[in-house]
């Protein structure tokens, strides 16, 4: 059975960060003057999530208030507001698709309908082998070479559905491809190549100086 949003969530007992990811957290207390370390609830809330697994118990907010100094309801704020923040477990590869308007005119129907299909899941759901957990999001900012799928922290882009299926097989496998564009683009450069600065003209052949002359 599908692990999908509308199931109750188990939650642990306690948290508390392991010795590594507690020096982390003094570190960032440590950026901001005496009584404003509630400023370190955004990385110390991210420090949880990562520490989980990828999703931020009930638990964990309470242990972060703790630290902080701060009810425990400012820290659920925090974590309730900010869709960075997953409230119940994903799978081992949290994929986000985005489907704002940029994406969706690049064909994002296309890789959802691609993800949905290889992995036998609904948007919002996780697979039965807890390896994938697909969800929708707003604009990832990466416009240029949409449609784009944040799988963790990284970004694949210029996407198509077969692309997007190769995708994930690679990630079944154990071994995902390197981030960023699948078809080879430079950065966001024109996917036809090159448009503008085609030559060097007004530049000296000699010294790399600009030619003044006229």
């Amino acid at each position: 059975m599908n692990t999908t949003e509308g199931q109750p969530v188990a939650q642990p007992e306690s948290f508390e960060f392991r010795p590594e990811n507690l020096e982390r957290a003094r570190a960032h207390i440590a950026k901001y003057p005496p009584g404003r370390q509630a400023s370190a609830v955004l990385p110390l809330l991210d420090l949880a999530q990562r520490q989980m697994g990828g999703w931020v118990p009930r638990a964990a907010m309470d242990y972060v208030a703790g630290l902080l100094g701060m009810a425990p309801i400012r820290v659920y704020e925090v974590a309730t507001f900010y869709t960075m923040f997953n409230l119940r477990p994903v799978g081992k590869y949290l994929l986000q698709a985005c489907t704002t308007t940029p994406c969706w005119l690049r064909g994002s129907d296309d890789v959802v309908a691609a993800c949905e299909r290889k992995l036998g899941i609904a948007m919002g759901g996780t697979t039965e082998d807890g390896l994938f957990t697909l969800v929708e999001v707003e604009c990832l900012g990466a416009c240029v070479n949409a449609p784009i799928l944040q799988v963790n922290d990284d970004f694949y882009e210029d996407l198509d559905g077969p692309a997007t299926e190769a995708l994930l097989d690679a990630f079944r496998a154990g071994s995902p491809p390197p981030p960023g564009s699948v078809i080879g683009r430079h950065g966001s450069a024109p996917i036809k190549g090159k448009t503008t600065l085609m030559d060097t003209l007004g530049i000296a052949a000699t010294g790399g100086g600009i030619d003044n002359a006229r």
